[in-house]
This record gives structure tokens, C-alpha cells and sequence, in this order.
């Protein structure tokens, strides 16, 4: 098997079960069509629509990549008919809204089908469905994987290629071409050596560095997707400030805002070293910049590996909570001001290094509130009795719920998982003592349903979002 370097140029137009219909769109494809070769080009649209229809099963994928290579095949050839790219992607459409449809089944796919001609093509191919809370990939043993490649060598590389493509949807696709692209080198060297095991050793430390890149940029990026670049930056600095509560504002946001530029600029490039360049230079400002100020980033930031370093941070739980006075929140008149938002970002950043455990969901929530607070009543006749109103309301509901959750996820943190559910099981008996056993039941559940998955520094956004 043959793992060819795939130039990135072709991702731009391919994750889409029909294409716009343009001449310059057909010309495009093939020309990468003709390059690439058809295997070469097969194996990029598996990893292309993986990605883009993660909730797609392998079946429904496979379906769609076999009508995508059959357009490209047949179009592209030589002395094809002008028409025939135009009416491939028009059938392709056409099948796409048939209720019986083989491909990836999507929610938006009604709306879109109501619209006729281009409009109806450009609809369907800005569909993707929304990236997996967490990734689901689970490496086999070397022996499975072994077993796996010599039973069907191409079965085992799509197969393979849609698991780990759909996992990591949100990763940039040049890392992912890196990524599997080694990893399918990597056993067809080793399930054929005369000693594998050495074999795979040596290769799966060959690809440490980029394994941690792909699980990195895609944990990244996700956050990126769901929040937008000033909410990343604002959840970087969060999540800065319960790491080195003793950081000041001024030394934290600047790395905040490098970070939210890395994702700009990365997650949606195709450049092909655009994440691994930027992230490892984005590593080296924060070693620089904290290394000197909190032990546990020195030694963080003492490998010589960056990657690794950025992991290492990444991991790092938040320290304790110091003792610092109460944060003064930002006057009426600083919140409507033209640096309204500062105010508030930094009222915020002094809330998450007093409250360390408070998940990013929590913070991320906070912050929406804080910008629609702002929205409601710095554009009405008389902002401070508006601001002044929402702030008793806050200040009555806000203060005990994020009392509550930060105590729920540091104990979730310190604590074994079982003592941890017996201990919040008593809590919830002794405040809810009117509750019926089944009632007691579902509130522990709920509770711990949102601390096993919102209480980790990976917590996926989205999902979070909607648990808080």
C-alpha cells in the first residue's frame, strides 16, 4: 500500500455531494482528478467527507464517495461531454433529496431541497453536520490491526480512514492528511517486518508528535467552530487565569488573543504546516511569558519538545484558589463606554482566578450574559437603572450557582468517582429532604452527567453549553 504526499488545493472543492456546477469548478477537480490519480483522489474524498458528515455511518459515506469518484472518472476523461460535469452534480442533487437517499442524512437537507437549480446544488454542499462531542476513535491492538490489514488491506484503510476522519472532524484538514496518512504507512511497514512489535515502537514514537498535534488542533478548533474567535480568546484567558491566578490581566490577554488568532488562521487553512508552525510559536510566547512566574509552566515548558509542551499546558489543571480581595466590578459608565467590552472581560477574568474550578461552559455562559447585558442597556434611555436592575437580579441568582458548581467540579476533580457520587448523593439528600427517591435519583444523575463531562479542561463546548 502507497501513501502518497495529497496537495491540499483539491479540499477546497470536494466535501460536497453536489458540486456548484461551474466550468471553473469542473476544471479544478479535474485537474486534481488527473494529478492525484483516481486512488489518490478516492482516499482525499473519504477523509473529506468523513470530516465534513461526522455523524454520517461508514455505509452512507461510502456511497457518496463512490458517486463523487464515478463524476470525477467520467468527467474528466478525455474527450468527455462539455455538459457532463454540469448534469453529474444535478443527478447527484437530485438523488441527495430523494427520500430513499443512500447519503449522509442530514437535518438541513428538507430546506435545502425546496430550492431549485444552483441555488438548491450550493445549499446542499454547505451542509456538514456538527462536529462529535468528543473524539471516538479507539486504536486496536497492533495484533487487531494486523489481522484487520491482512484480511482486506483497502477495506481496512477506508474503513479506517472514515473512523478517524469523523472522529477528529474539526482537526485541520492537512493535519489530518498527515496523520493518516503516516498511520496507514505506518502498518503496512510494520504488519509485514519480521518483528512488529519493534516496529511499531519505533514508528508510533515517530508519530508522537503529530498524534498530539491532530488531538491538539481538533480539541482547538472545535472550541474555534463553536465559539467564534473573541469568545475563544476570552475562554483562553479564563482558562489562563485559574492556571496563574497571580498572573496579571495585562500579561495574560496578550497570549488570549495570540491564541484566537492562531485558530483564525489555522483551522480553515489549507497551508500545510499553518497549525503546527503557529501553535508551536504561539507555545514558545506563553513559556516565555510564565515559565518565569509559576513552577508548574517551567516545567512545562522544559522539554525540548514544543508539542509536547503545549499538551503539557493544555492538561494542567487550575491551582488552587488564592486569597485575593473582591473583585470591584466595572462602574455603569465603563460597561457603556467604547471599551465597554475590556471592562467587562476583565471584571470576568478576575471572577475565574477567584472561582479556579468553574468550568469553561460556565465562564463561556457568563460571558454571552455579560455582552447581552451590555446590548440591552447601554442602547435604552437610561442604562444605569436598567444595569443597576439586571445586577441585584445577577448578584441574587449568579453568586450561589457559581458558588455551587465550582464546589461540584472541585470535588469532582479532587475526589475518587464513586466517593465522589456517595458524597453528592448525601448533599442532595440533606437540601432536598421533601425529594422522592426516584426524584433524588435523576437530580444525582444529572449532576454527575454534567461534572463527568463539563468539569475537564477538554469539555466539549457545545454539548456543555447545553448542560449548564
Amino acid at each position: 500500500v502507497r501513501w502518497q504526499s495529497i496537495p491540499c488545493s483539491l479540499l477546497t472543492i470536494l466535501p460536497s455531494p453536489a458540486f456548484s456546477g461551474k466550468a471553473y469548478v469542473r476544471d479544478k477537480v479535474c485537474q486534481e482528478y488527473r494529478m492525484l490519480g483516481k486512488e489518490n483522489f478516492r482516499t482525499l474524498t473519504i477523509i473529506a467527507n468523513s470530516r465534513k458528515y461526522s455523524n454520517g455511518t461508514f455505509e452512507e459515506i461510502g456511497h457518496l464517495v463512490r458517486e463523487i469518484v464515478s463524476l470525477a472518472e467520467t468527467c474528466c476523461a478525455d474527450g468527455a461531454d462539455a455538459a457532463c460535469y454540469e448534469n453529474g452534480s444535478t443527478a447527484l442533487s437530485v438523488k441527495s433529496c430523494s427520500p430513499d437517499s443512500p447519503f449522509p442524512a442530514h437535518p438541513g437537507t428538507a430546506e435545502c431541497c425546496a430550492q431549485q437549480g444552483l441555488e438548491k446544488k450550493l445549499c446542499l454542499a454547505a451542509l456538514r453536520h456538527p462536529p462529535q462531542p468528543l473524539p471516538r476513535y479507539l486504536q486496536p491492538s497492533d495484533k487487531e490491526l494486523c489481522q484487520a490489514f491482512r484480511q482486506d488491506p483497502r477495506e481496512f484503510a477506508d474503513r479506517f480512514l472514515y473512523e478517524y476522519a469523523s472522529s477528529y472532524s474539526q482537526a485541520p484538514l492537512p493535519v489530518l492528511l498527515g496523520s493518516t496518512r503516516t498511520f496507514l504507512s505506518m502498518v503496512s511497514t510494520c504488519c509485514i517486518s519480521p518483528a512488529p512489535t519493534a516496529c511499531f515502537l519505533k514508528e508510533k514514537l515517530e508519530r508522537k508528535t503529530l498524534s498530539l498535534l491532530t488531538l491538539t488542533s481538533n480539541r482547538i478548533c472545535s472550541r474555534f467552530s463553536a465559539y467564534g474567535k473573541d469568545k475563544v480568546s476570552f475562554s483562553y484567558l479564563a482558562s489562563l487565569a485559574q492556571k496563574v491566578p497571580r498572573a496579571p490581566f495585562e500579561d495574560l490577554l496578550p497570549l488570549a488573543e495570540d491564541a484566537a488568532e492562531v485558530s483564525s488562521q489555522c483551522c480553515d487553512s489549507v497551508a500545510e504546516d499553518c497549525m503546527k508552525k503557529k501553535l508551536l510559536e504561539h507555545t514558545a510566547k506563553v513559556c516565555a511569558a510564565l515559565a518565569t512566574q509559576d513552577g508548574r509552566f517551567a516545567d512545562c515548558c522544559t522539554g525540548k519538545n514544543l508539542m509536547e509542551n503545549h499538551f503539557c499546558i493544555l492538561a494542567m489543571p487550575p491551582a488552587p484558589a488564592p486569597e485575593l480581595p473582591q473583585a470591584s466590578e466595572p462602574t455603569n459608565k465603563e460597561l457603556c463606554g467604547k471599551d465597554g467590552a475590556l471592562h467587562a472581560t476583565r471584571f470576568l477574568f478576575e471572577l475565574a482566578r477567584r472561582h479556579p474550578s468553574l468550568p469553561d461552559a460556565v465562564l463561556a455562559k457568563l460571558y454571552d450574559s455579560s455582552g447581552k447585558l451590555r446590548e440591552e442597556c447601554c442602547s435604552t434611555k437610561d442604562p444605569s437603572t436598567c444595569l443597576d436592575s439586571k445586577r441585584k437580579r445577577m448578584q441574587a441568582e449568579l453568586l450561589p450557582f457559581l458558588e455551587k458548581t465550582s464546589q461540584l467540579c472541585r470535588k469532582y476533580n479532587e475526589l475518587p468517582f464513586l466517593e465522589f457520587k456517595k458524597r453528592l448523593r448525601e448533599s442532595l439528600t440533606q437540601a432536598e429532604p421533601e425529594a422522592s427517591p426516584a426524584q433524588l435519583e435523576q437530580l444525582l444523575e444529572k449532576r454527575v452527567s454534567f461534572a463527568s463531562t463539563c468539569c475537564l479542561p477538554d469539555a466539549p463546548p457545545l454539548l456543555c453549553a447545553s448542560k449548564v
